[in-house]
C-alpha cells in the first residue's frame, strides 16, 4: 500500500464559519473557557504574531498502511480546531492546522516534523497516528524542545525512549487495554475458563502490545498458547494463518489488529468453520464500517476501547453533538483521541498563557502537564514521568447487533457474553 503519490502539506485555515466540503478545514474543542492573552515568543526563529492564528503542525498517515485510522485522527483534529474557533479561539486567537501526509512512512514523518518546526515555524505540534510514526516524530519534537501530545502511540516502546516531552492522550497504554477482560476471565470458575488461545498480530508495536498484554495475563492463568503468528502490515492473504488457527481449535482467538487485517482474518477463519468460544480484536470492531465489512455475524466479538459517545465525561456530549453535526455520524475512538489531544494542549496553553515555539513556553507547557490532571472526553487524564496515562480501557462487545460496553460491570450497557454465538 506504500508508494502513493505524495499529498502536499496544506494550510488548513478556519477564520470563522465552517467551510463545508473542504477536507482541510481546521477545527477545535475546549475543555476550558477559551480566553486569555498570548505571551510573547517566537516561532521557528521569527517573532510571534500575537494577532494572527496559532499554527499547529501535524503529520498524519493519510495514505499507506495506516490511512484508515489516520483519516479518523484528521477528522478529530479538524473538528477540535473548528470548535475552538467558533468559541473564541485559544488565548483569544484562532488556531490553524497545517497537516502533512507522511504516507505511513517513519522517515517521512520525521522529515515532516522537521519541516513544520524548522521551516514553517509552527507554534505547537500534535502527534501522528501509530506507534511506528510516533517514536520518530517525538524524537524530532524533543530535539527542538517542543511539547508532544499524541493520540495513538500506546505501545510500551514509546515510553522507554527517554522522552521527557511526550504525553499519550488516551486512558491506557496498549499492554493494559484488555485488563478488564483478563480480570473477568480470571474470576470465572477454573473449569469454565478458556483452556487454549490463538494469537495473530500485525507486526506493529501497538497491535502486538494489545494482543500480548492479554496473552501475558492468560498465560499466567494457565491458558495455553497454541498459535502465535505475526504478519506484515500489508498482509491481505490470511489463509495460512487461518488454517493454523482453525486446526488448533483454540478456545479464544485474539487479534492484534488495525482494521482491514481484522476483517480479512475473520472472513478467512469463518470460511473454514472455526468457532472460538471468545474472539477479541483490537481497534477494528469499534470502526463504524466493521459490521458491514464482515456481514451480520458480529455477535459476541470483543474489543477494548478508550472511548464511547455515550460516556458522561465532562464536555463529551458537546463534542458528540458538534462532531455529528459536522460529519453526519458520531465520533469513534480515533476522532475522540485526536480531540482529546487538542483538549490536553489547550488546557496547558490556557494555564500558562503561552502558545509559541520559544523554549521557555514549550517547557512551561510540559511542566504544567507533568503536574496536573486534565478533564477530557475520554475521562480525566494524568501521566507518569514517561507520559503513560494512568487509566484503563473499557471492553466493548457486539450484543444484539450493536457494540456496547460490557466491562467493567459498573460501566456496562449490556451483560458480557461469555460464550460467543456462532458466526
Amino acid at each position: 500500500m506504500m508508494g502513493h503519490e505524495r499529498r502536499e502539506g496544506r494550510d488548513l485555515r478556519v477564520g470563522g464559519a465552517w467551510r463545508r466540503g473542504a477536507s482541510a478545514v481546521v477545527a477545535g474543542v475546549a475543555a476550558l473557557t477559551l480566553a486569555g492573552c498570548l505571551s510573547s515568543g517566537n516561532a521557528g526563529g521569527g517573532e510571534s504574531d500575537e494577532d494572527g492564528p496559532i499554527q499547529i503542525g501535524i503529520s498524519l498517515p493519510l495514505t499507506g498502511d495506516f490511512s484508515e485510522p489516520g483519516k479518523g485522527v484528521q477528522r478529530g483534529y479538524e473538528a477540535w480546531a473548528a470548535y475552538v474557533n467558533e468559541n473564541g479561539g485559544l488565548l483569544g486567537r484562532d488556531v490553524e492546522l497545517k497537516i502533512l501526509d507522511d504516507q505511513s512512512n517513519a522517515d517521512r514523518v520525521a522529515s515532516d516534523y522537521e519541516k513544520l518546526i524548522n521551516q514553517d515555524g509552527v507554534d505547537l505540534v500534535f502527534g501522528p497516528f501509530s506507534t511506528r510514526l510516533v517514536v520518530p516524530a517525538a524524537q524530532v519534537a524533543q530535539d527542538y524542545g517542543f511539547l508532544f501530545v499524541e493520540p495513538a502511540g500506546a505501545a510500551e516502546e514509546i515510553f522507554t525512549q527517554g522522552f521527557d516531552n511526550l504525553f499519550y492522550a488516551a486512558p491506557a497504554v496498549a499492554q493494559d487495554h484488555y485488563d478488564y477482560l483478563a480480570d473477568y476471565i480470571e474470576q470465572m470458575p477454573e473449569d469454565e475458563r478458556p483452556k487454549t488461545a490463538a494469537y495473530a498480530a500485525m507486526d506493529d508495536p501497538f497491535a502486538q502490545g494489545t494482543a500480548y498484554g492479554l496473552k501475558d495475563r492468560l498465560e499466567q492463568m494457565g491458558v495455553e498458547t497454541v498459535v502465535d503468528e505475526v504478519y506484515p502490515p500489508n498482509t491481505t492473504d490470511f489463509s495460512s494463518i487461518a488454517n493454523k488457527i482453525s486446526d488448533s481449535n483454540a478456545d479464544i482467538l485474539v487479534g492484534g489488529t488495525q482494521y482491514q487485517d481484522a476483517v480479512n482474518l475473520i472472513v478467512a477463519v469463518r470460511q473454514l468453520g472455526y468457532q472460538p468460544r471468545m474472539a477479541a480484536f483490537s481497534t477494528a470492531p469499534t470502526n463504524p464500517e466493521f459490521p458491514e465489512a464482515i456481514g451480520d455475524q458480529t455477535e459476541g466479538i470483543i474489543s477494548p476501547t478508550g472511548y464511547t459517545p455515550e460516556a458522561s465525561w465532562e464536555t463529551n456530549a458537546e463534542f458528540v453533538e458538534f462532531y455529528t453535526e459536522m460529519h453526519g455520524t458520531p465520533p469513534n475512538e480515533d476522532e475522540a483521541n485526536a480531540w482529546t489531544t487538542g483538549q490536553v494542549v489547550a488546557a496547558a496553553v490556557e494555564a500558562v498563557e503561552c502558545a509559541d515555539a520559544s523554549p521557555e513556553c514549550q517547557q512551561s507547557l510540559i511542566d504544567w502537564l507533568r503536574e496536573n490532571e486534565v478533564q477530557t472526553v475520554v475521562g480525566p487524564l494524568s501521566w507518569d514521568e514517561a507520559g503513560r496515562p494512568q487509566g484503563a480501557h473499557l471492553i466493548q462487545q457486539y450484543v444484539d447487533g450493536e457494540i456496547k460496553i460490557v466491562l467493567p460491570e459498573e460501566a456496562a450497557e449490556a451483560d458480557f457474553i461469555a460464550e460467543k454465538p456462532a458466526w
